[in-house]
């Protein structure tokens, strides 16, 4: 539960990127409008990180008709040096999102 106190901060422990990673984890054909609107950035930052993940080869894209279907990478390193030894999958686990229905 966020309290009033706990949501007036100005900062967070997981960056937008790592929201998008769980979010598309969660499901994997989510559109990048639902996305943005699911961690409260807007569309054009979602696209950016989106981008950022597929070049870093945390995520893949696919085309699925008018959608795209993206899948994580799991066994990759996390980034900072500090976690190296962690894979993304250990990250998932532990912060997996349940689908929310809309």
């Amino acid at each position: 539960m966020v309290t009033s106190r706990m949501a007036n901060h100005s900062w967070m422990f997981l960056t937008n990127h790592a929201h998008v990673l769980l979010a598309i984890a969660s499901e994997p054909d989510l559109r990048i409008r639902d996305i943005a609107k699911r961690i409260g950035i807007t569309e054009r930052a979602t696209q950016r990180i989106v981008a950022d993940l597929v070049e870093a080869g945390y995520l893949t894209s696919r085309r699925e008709g008018r959608r795209n279907h993206y899948s994580v990478q799991p066994d990759l390193p996390l980034r900072h040096p500090a976690e190296q030894h962690h894979r993304i999958g250990e990250l998932l686990d532990v912060l997996a999102h349940q689908r929310v229905p809309d």
